[in-house]
């Protein structure tokens, strides 16, 4: 397949409007989004130039020109001092009104330690032997 942007690809195709390559055959040059974040780049509004298919289960990802990339957009102090609020609050147990440390399980709703409380005295393992 002849393409304008890069030549003859002969293992390439056509597919919903893409350009498509088998796994490890995209030319140099083009990335993905996990490329792309590593690199500090945004889509910016930028389209899918082509994709890649892999063989086995027939998963895509799409491949980006870095020319059409705009670098990623950092936070302003504000949003950053509101993204640590939104998250201290996520650490608070509503039962025992302490900073467990860690986010609080959304399926418990409270911290590990009110969930599940230890006891002081030692199980009883002998009525388990038994049965």
């Amino acid at each position: 397949m002849y393409t304008d942007r890069w030549g003859w690809q002969p293992h390439a195709w056509r597919q919903n409007g893409l350009t498509t390559y088998p796994w490890r055959t995209a030319p140099t040059g083009l990335i993905t989004r996990r490329q792309m974040r590593t690199a500090g780049l945004a889509p910016n509004r930028a389209e899918p130039v082509a994709q890649i298919i892999t063989r086995r289960n027939g998963r895509r990802g799409y491949l980006y020109d870095p020319t059409e990339l705009a670098p990623k957009r950092t936070a302003s102090p504000a949003q950053l001092a509101a993204l640590d609020k939104a998250l201290a609050a996520r650490r608070w147990c509503p039962d025992c009104r302490q900073d467990a440390g860690y986010c609080i399980p959304t399926s418990l709703g409270r911290c590990i330690d009110c969930e599940y409380p230890q006891t002081d005295e030692p199980a009883d393992r002998s009525a388990l032997a038994e049965s």
